[in-house]
């Protein structure tokens, strides 16, 4: 599965799950993972210590296993969003973005590498290429790279029209974190208000032929996100699942021992 295997399931119209990878770096990881079902994995940069280079043997085992690997960046650096895109490939989730015009710097930055400076300014200017050999170039070398846009701000959602607007976004990614701080109702993703902003960002960007999803780690919430439309979701992540999976197993075993739940193992 690579970046462009994504794009050509999400033009079918198909859905794609994924989760990240917050701390996983060893790249033996991956041979427990299904063989089937999961299309992606995102490697975080952001909101962790971990860099690029800690990630990178993880991607090429995911990538033996036809698994497309994406890296959340840390920041919205055009330069860095090349240098991850060389490094991974199958793609970038670039987060917290507002703003249309930088948007397309991004996209630039990923889609039309090696190009820089005053070429690049052409192409984004008019989409004059040096050559048509430079296009046919760049168009081979890009041809893997998934762009993934993180909608997070109530700022983002008044300029979403704009943002869809700019060509070469294969997905957008909902943050519930920071979107329910902004609209001042922290961590409430159940809430009303919350839920029908998800479903007007999960709209407008269908009405551009852009998938969008949401991060979450709740089943019913992730299930919910589906019925609304979402075909881009990945679920969880590797901190959460060991959270989630070993007080379960604790529990279980607990039970067999005939010991309560408040009894230590």
């Amino acid at each position: 599965m690579s970046g462009k295997r994504l794009k050509e399931k999400l033009t079918a119209g198909e859905p794609v799950f994924g989760t990240f990878f917050q701390y996983t770096t060893n790249p033996a990881v991956v041979q427990i993972l299904p063989t089937r079902g999961l299309d992606f994995v995102i490697v975080n940069t952001e909101h962790n210590h971990l860099d690029l280079a800690d990630f990178l043997p993880l991607a090429w085992a995911l990538r033996a296993r036809d698994i497309a690997c994406l890296v959340r960046l840390h920041n919205r650096d055009a330069d860095d969003v090349a240098r991850a895109c060389d490094a991974f490939p199958d793609g970038v989730v670039v987060p917290y973005v507002e703003d249309a015009a930088e948007l397309r710097r991004l996209v630039a930055a990923a889609k039309c590498r090696p190009l820089k400076g005053a070429a690049l300014e052409q192409v984004l200017a008019g989409g004059d290429f040096p050559s048509p050999k430079s296009r046919a170039y760049i168009d081979d070398k890009c041809a893997n790279t998934f762009f993934c846009a993180m909608i997070e701000s109530v700022h983002a959602v008044e300029n979403l029209e704009a943002i869809c607007a700019v060509p070469g976004i294969d997905a957008l990614l909902i943050g519930p974190n920071d979107l329910t701080v902004s609209m001042g109702i922290p961590e409430e993703r159940d809430h009303p208000d919350f839920v029908r902003m998800t479903q007007r960002i999960i709209d407008m960007a269908a009405a551009r032929g852009i998938a969008a999803g949401a991060h979450f780690s709740q089943l019913d919430h992730a299930k919910r996100l589906i019925a609304q439309g979402a075909r881009f979701i990945p679920f969880s992540s590797d901190l959460r699942l060991l959270q989630r999976g070993i007080p379960e197993f604790l529990d279980a075993l607990g039970a067999a021992a005939g010991m309560s739940k408040e009894q230590p193992i």
